[in-house]
């Protein structure tokens, strides 16, 4: 896959907005443990950067997901995680289906400001109780007259202190606790208002229950968020009753692809950081990039990284050929999660006491990448879906490509 010149230019105008916008702030971002999403994203908004594979019709400007990955991609410029993560749940993980499946309705009234960067979006899949096992969600929707009333949690649910709106999987029918209910085809997503009005009060029915701490990550909020009978009109719902759970696996695979993309540039610089380092410290009177292990250590760290930008591409080219690349996705994807733990714990050792510090970058990269293994499906989901595709392993009954905890 080769990047054009349009290509080019949306990650020049990303990484000069990188660079004058986010990473001044992004030590006062991570110390807040939240970052002001309305105002970044508006700005996003205003680039023409939060719709790029979106209709046109609603604001987007209509390009293939290669823009998707070129932005991915440049978002690793960022000196955190956080950031990245919570405009990625904006592009890639609350819109897509939203944008594929929804009415025109529900696009005017919630993919458009979305695009524009008006409203703040979080998907809302994992639960207390089911994580990567999405077919074991509890939230439901019950029927009242025209509307749905939803009723349960969700956790881990990134934007969601801050978020407008929720792309929500529920229950819309008997499943997993049901007699003969099949928990792939009971489930719907539905767009789920999270505030009322310009004053931003909370929907009646939903609670913030808490705000997750995390080891890394800390500019982007993330929160367990309750539902108490919450009236949502079934307009609301995006496309058929009880055909969520396949939605969210087709949303899933841009999320793959998107997870893979946005790690790529930030390992780069790591081991580019670690390299200056390397040249400047000495020790016993040399360098330490004078020594061997060093050095093809660092050399070895780049061509993992350069797979993993292989094989990413690789896959982003099929899939806006239009073929399935679950295989690919999920091989990126967990590659990804690998190389986020490997390069940054190898790039820290050589920074010494430095790089046992809270403001270092890498140390930084080093707690905030470790989701990258959990997120968006655990690396043994990732080989389970592998092991299936590739006929090692018997697909269960229960079926289909689980994954979570991650973003929502």
């Amino acid at each position: 896959m080769q990047f054009t010149h349009e290509h080019l230019e949306v990650q020049r105008t990303l990484k000069r907005f990188i660079d004058e916008e986010i990473n001044p702030h992004v030590d006062e971002w991570e110390a807040a443990e939240m970052f002001p999403a309305h105002q970044v994203f508006k700005r996003l908004g205003a680039l023409g950067l939060l719709g790029l594979t979106k209709p046109e019709a609603y604001g987007g400007a209509g390009l293939d997901y290669s823009y998707a990955l070129a932005m991915a991609e440049t978002l690793g410029h960022v000196e955190c995680g956080g950031v990245p993560m919570a405009i990625g749940v904006q592009t890639d993980m609350a819109t897509p289906a939203l944008a594929r499946f929804g009415s025109d309705e529900l696009r005017r009234q919630f993919l458009a400001p979305a695009i524009a960067g008006d409203m703040v979006a979080c998907i809302g899949v994992s639960e207390p109780g089911a994580g990567s096992d999405v077919a074991g969600i509890r939230s439901k929707a019950v029927k009242d007259g025209d509307d749905y009333l939803i009723t349960g949690q969700k956790m881990w649910i990134t934007n969601s202190l801050q978020a407008d709106w929720m792309c929500m999987l529920v229950n819309t029918g008997d499943g997993a606790g049901g007699a003969g209910g099949n928990p792939h085809k009971n489930k719907s997503l539905v767009i789920v208002p999270m505030r009322e009005g310009p004053n931003g009060k909370l929907t009646r029915g939903i609670e913030v229950a808490g705000k997750i701490r995390k080891i890394g990550m800390n500019s982007s909020d993330t929160g367990l968020i309750h539902f108490d009978r919450v009236r949502v009109p079934q307009r609301y719902r995006i496309g058929a009753e009880g055909a969520g759970f396949i939605y969210q696996m087709q949303q899933f695979q841009e999320e793959r692809l998107w997870a893979a993309a946005s790690c790529v540039q930030g390992l780069t610089n790591c081991i580019q950081w670690t390299i200056e380092w390397a040249q400047q410290r000495r020790l016993f009177g040399a360098a330490l990039a004078d020594q061997q292990w060093v050095q093809f250590k660092l050399a070895e760290l780049k061509t993992e990284v350069e797979s993993l930008r292989a094989l990413t591409y690789r896959a982003c080219e099929q899939y806006v050929q239009g073929q399935d690349v679950l295989e690919l996705a999920s091989m990126a994807k967990l590659k990804a999660g690998r190389l986020n733990r490997l390069v940054p714990d190898a790039c820290l050792q050589f920074w010494g006491g430095m790089g046992y510090t809270w403001e270092n970058k890498v140390s930084r990269l080093y707690r905030d990448g470790r989701l990258a293994s959990i997120g968006g499906g655990a690396d043994e989901v990732m080989l389970g879906i592998l092991a299936r595709i590739m006929g090692v392993a018997k697909r269960p009954a229960a079926a289909a490509a689980p994954m979570r905890p991650g973003p929502g």
